[in-house]
């Protein structure tokens, strides 16, 4: 029995090392199909496209792409996941970074130097019809981040106005200053934009954190 386990043993070890690769090679075969379906997206928009269109683009087979998704649409959810829990991330990363207390608008300038970050990406989502897709996933995301804001606040807000409208009121206009920054080039760096839009929050929706 032992020698059985002996002679066992380094197969099983050479059978986890060899997963390994394997994974490597899916994350990156997966992140091919996720930009060449991106690039496709901001060039002809998104119902145009085709799955042979986004196979010749990442330069893979249509069986390969068929061994990770399904369709162009399961392969735009999994990118869009991809991007939420990106931001997720950086906003998470934000708030245990924080010295004291919750800070407001938390998600403003981790997202800011996402869209700084990605700006050629950004900026071509802004101007693109299928962009729009991207535009509304980062919507819903940051309303999220809003809402788990207020949330841990706790307390009522003194004016009266129900959460969810606060919610649509600060993520709609982040998102117009967000435009407007990318649509100007993005020269001004990504702190002061935070700071200008706090500056601007604190007079209305910050009253609700308190």
């Amino acid at each position: 029995m032992s020698q059985i386990g002996q002679k066992q043993h380094p197969d099983h070890e050479r059978s986890g090392l060899a997963k390994r690769p394997i994974d490597r090679r899916v994350a990156r075969t997966r992140g091919m199909l996720h930009q060449a379906l991106l690039s496709l997206i901001l060039e002809k928009g998104y119902e145009a496209i085709l799955v042979e269109d986004i196979c010749e683009r990442a330069n893979i087979g249509r069986s390969t792409f068929y061994a990770h998704f399904t369709s162009k649409d399961d392969l735009k959810r999994s990118g869009l996941e991809h991007l939420r829990l990106e931001l997720l991330e950086r906003h998470r990363s934000s708030l245990t970074s924080m010295p004291t207390g919750i800070r407001p608008f938390g998600f403003s300038l981790p997202m800011f130097e996402h869209a700084r970050d990605h700006m050629h990406l950004y900026q071509a989502l802004v101007g693109s019809k299928g962009g729009a897709i991207a535009l509304d996933t980062i919507r819903q995301t940051l309303c999220d981040f809003v809402r788990s804001e207020l949330a841990a606040a706790g307390g009522k807000d003194p004016t009266g106005v129900p959460r969810e409208f606060i919610v649509r009121h600060v993520v709609g206009a982040y998102m117009a200053v967000l435009t407007w920054w990318l649509e100007s080039g993005a020269t001004l760096p990504p702190q002061q934009m935070d700071e200008f839009f706090r500056r601007l929050m604190n007079e209305g929706a910050a009253s609700s954190y308190s």
